[in-house]
């Protein structure tokens, strides 16, 4: 029998989202409904699926001093995600929009650990944009530990853990990244056991790339929030800088920006939108 549930549709530089507000945990979501609620020409259409669910209803193993707030994140196909940097944007703006929250930093807990968010700005106006800035973690990076074959190259891949895996690789300068084709996966060796994000990346001024990413589970998507943190950490690691000087990143979607904390905590800044609400039958 079908069901009615609410839903908001959000993206975070054009990577977007249906959002189900359930603070109780009342939803069950299979991955055959995830699927149906991100399909784009039969349900509403995302690139994943965020479930809003306090943590003590999620049905998880939370900590006791877990924040209230759990991010349930899935693939489009269905499949469970540790984390999503756009994701969490989006979420934090649905959380303040629905009054769950009334601070302007607050802690999400995610699968990858406790993310803080910061919204720096309020929309303007009903679907203009949020800015947050999240606390995405420590990284850690292994530079070489694959390749990527792309447009008849094999480039060095550097592994950079996000909370989720990322094999990030730069584009010589003969190969244009507009240019490439990721309606396939590009191939990994070796390949991860678990899969991984890819990033292709190419310089574009100081402290400024440009990246493209096929995401596990997913495809070619318009932007990656923790694939934009990742392509940071890698640019800086090549670059051979520690000076912590923020890095502009852009994507198809838009344009985030990467910065660091005293402590070593990757951040990640940008707008999230929500555009739209509705019901829909699953």
């Amino acid at each position: 029998m079908s069901r009615s549930i609410a839903f908001t549709k959000g993206h975070g530089t054009e990577n977007d989202f249906v959002v189900l507000d359930d603070p109780d945990g009342a939803l069950g979501l299979d991955a055959a409904t995830v699927a149906a609620l991100a399909d784009r020409r039969a349900g509403i259409g995302g690139d994943g699926v965020i479930r809003a669910v306090r943590s003590k209803d999620a049905g998880i193993d939370a900590p006791a001093d877990a924040p209230e707030w759990f991010m349930d994140y899935r693939n489009a196909d269905g499949s469970i995600a540790e984390m999503c940097g756009n994701g969490v944007r989006v979420l934090a703006a649905h959380l303040r929009r629905a009054g769950h929250v009334d601070s302007d930093r607050f802690e999400i807990l995610t699968r990858a650990g406790v993310r803080t968010v910061d919204i720096l700005e309020d929309a303007a106006s009903d679907g203009a944009p949020w800015s947050v800035r999240v606390g995405m973690g420590a990284s850690r990076s292994t530079p070489g530990a694959r390749t990527v074959e792309i447009a008849g190259h094999r480039l060095e891949a550097t592994d950079v853990d996000m909370g989720n895996p990322h094999a990030v690789a730069f584009l010589p300068d003969d190969v244009v990244l507009e240019d490439l084709d990721l309606t396939r996966r590009p191939a990994l060796d070796p390949e991860p056991a678990d899969g991984a994000n890819i990033e292709l990346v190419t310089l574009r001024g100081d402290h400024h790339v440009a990246m493209r990413v096929h995401e596990r589970g997913v495809g070619e998507t318009r932007s990656c929030g923790t694939g934009v943190a990742a392509v940071a950490v890698a640019s800086a690691l090549r670059a051979g800088d520690e000076s912590c000087t923020p890095w502009t990143v852009d994507v198809p979607g838009g344009r985030l920006q990467v910065g660091w904390t005293d402590d070593g905590e990757v951040t990640l800044t940008g707008p999230a939108q929500l555009v739209a609400d509705g019901t829909t039958l699953v």
